[in-house]
């Protein structure tokens, strides 16, 4: 059987071809697992039309990733597959996971993917095998758990959620063979210039907090792959790849800290600490101290990130969820530092119930800890977060299409009470410009070599920054 997986063009204002979709990688390594023919087609990189790639490759089974800025591409894209093929159309990803119902009652999407993939994929590929007229055997997929479907007579069905994967090792490693490597930046191209591949790595997955801006769609709980099972794949990456960076996209890497412990101490006995890499969503900054930062730069970790979201104690308690302080944010930043350790502060700004006071108290806090990078966002009250409900309870929501999610965009995506959309947008504006043109980090970026290496792209940022 062929297989089509298809991650939609992404229309956003920044770099989005920093590296492959790891969830279409596993899924196109499951599916090869099961004897398939695989081809995976990225929007962000393709200038082949969709099309010639379906009448080429003729699939028998397509899948379709999506989150909430891509949800109206993944329609387009579904609604094109359509129009060339007579083939089942699958939806999945964090979006179709918590609004399915929109997606499958539309006509061009007949199976929606809900939470975790590997398992109900694996398990719709058998069913596609089997099924000669596979609109006729639309009916069999009620004891497939973890999907919803629209029956001939239009009956939308939405089936038992299905159990998280326990034993993540089981997975495959990522099919990056099926990807356009050489057509991807590195995982982070405002900061590093890599000469050579970048690869993106899951040690594991899900996260026991819940802190409400979070679109996390697994449960609310932790599960973790075996060091050993983390560092083959790594080793792999290394050595059979080549890769030149390595990043770590856990929502939660840091929960168990002798597992961290011991996959650096493993990678530093593989010899594996020349491959620099980073830490792409952050690590828990309450869960750290030098010793264990110390051990990761050791086996070649060069920069992490922390979600530190509000320099308002209050804000991070009451409106986000954090479970965090702000000393031990201080004390994270300042074991990084002694250790050499490059840092990213992620921030938020326009928080509900946030106040000028309170934003310019995240302002000043992101100063005073002096990241390499601070990443000021909008909030942004996705489907099926808690940010979302209490928007819809107590605000205005401002956004009339999704396209609007885009936080990055500048533009405010709700008002409550108190919190205009132009105080909120103002703020944002003013937090890079406070943190950015300050005489000492002016100083600092004209001295990197890294500012020269990529000139455009350095006036640009510095554009944006300056003008909003």
């Amino acid at each position: 059987m062929k297989v089509l997986l298809i991650n939609p063009k992404t229309n956003l204002p920044i770099e989005t071809r920093t590296s492959p979709s790891l969830g279409l990688a596993y899924l196109g390594a499951v599916s090869e697992r099961q004897g398939h023919k695989v081809c995976i087609y990225d929007g962000d990189v393709e200038d082949i039309p969709l099309e010639k790639v379906l009448r080429d490759f003729a699939p028998d089974l397509v899948g379709i990733t999506a989150n909430t800025i891509q949800i109206k591409s993944a329609w387009r894209d579904a609604a094109l597959v359509k129009s060339v093929a007579d083939v089942p159309v699958v939806l999945g990803g964090p979006h179709p996971t918590v609004l399915p119902a929109e997606s499958v009652e539309r006509p061009e999407v007949d199976i929606v993917v809900r939470g975790e993939g590997e398992a109900t994929w694996e398990e719709l590929c058998r069913w596609r095998m089997a099924a000669d007229r596979w609109r006729a055997a639309i009916s069999d997929l009620q004891s497939v758990p973890g999907i919803s479907y629209q029956s001939p007579g239009g009956q939308v069905h939405h089936n038992p959620d299905r159990p998280a994967i326990e034993d993540l090792d089981s997975l495959p490693f990522p099919a990056y063979h099926l990807f356009k490597m050489d057509r991807y930046t590195n995982l982070q191209p405002t900061v590093d210039h890599i000469a050579g591949p970048s690869y993106p790595i899951l040690t594991s997955r899900g996260c026991p907090y819940r802190c409400t801006y979070c679109s996390q769609i697994g449960p609310r709980r932790w599960r973790m792959r075996s060091p050993e099972n983390v560092v083959a794949e790594w080793r792999w990456l290394v050595r059979d790849l080549g890769a030149a960076e390595i990043g770590v996209l856990d929502d939660s890497f840091n929960i168990n800290r002798q597992r961290v412990l011991d996959i650096c101490d493993l990678l530093i006995k593989e010899g594996l600490t020349h491959v620099p890499w980073i830490m792409i969503n952050g690590i828990r900054a309450n869960l750290v101290d030098t010793e264990l930062l110390g051990r990761m730069k050791q086996a070649g970790c060069i920069r992490s990130a922390f979600g530190v979201e509000s320099g308002n104690q209050e804000i991070l308690d009451s409106v986000i969820g954090k479970q965090l302080t702000l000393e031990q944010v201080r004390a994270a930043f300042k074991a990084a530092k002694e250790v050499g350790m490059e840092t990213i502060g992620f921030f938020i700004i326009g928080l509900p119930g946030e106040t000028e006071e309170t934003m310019d108290d995240t302002i000043r806090f992101a100063i005073e800890l002096d990241p390499v990078v601070a990443n000021f966002s909008m909030a942004t009250p996705f489907p099926g977060t808690e940010m979302s409900r209490i928007v819809k309870e107590k605000g205005r929501l401002l956004v009339k299409d999704y396209d609007d999610f885009a936080f990055f965009e500048g533009r405010a995506s709700f008002e409550m009470d108190g919190m205009t959309a132009e105080l909120v947008e103002r703020k944002w504006k003013e937090a890079y410009r406070r943190f950015y043109l300050r005489p000492s980090r002016v100083v600092r970026t004209l001295l990197k070599k890294e500012t020269w290496l990529d000139l455009p792209r350095t006036l640009q940022v510095a554009w944006r920054t300056v003008v909003g």
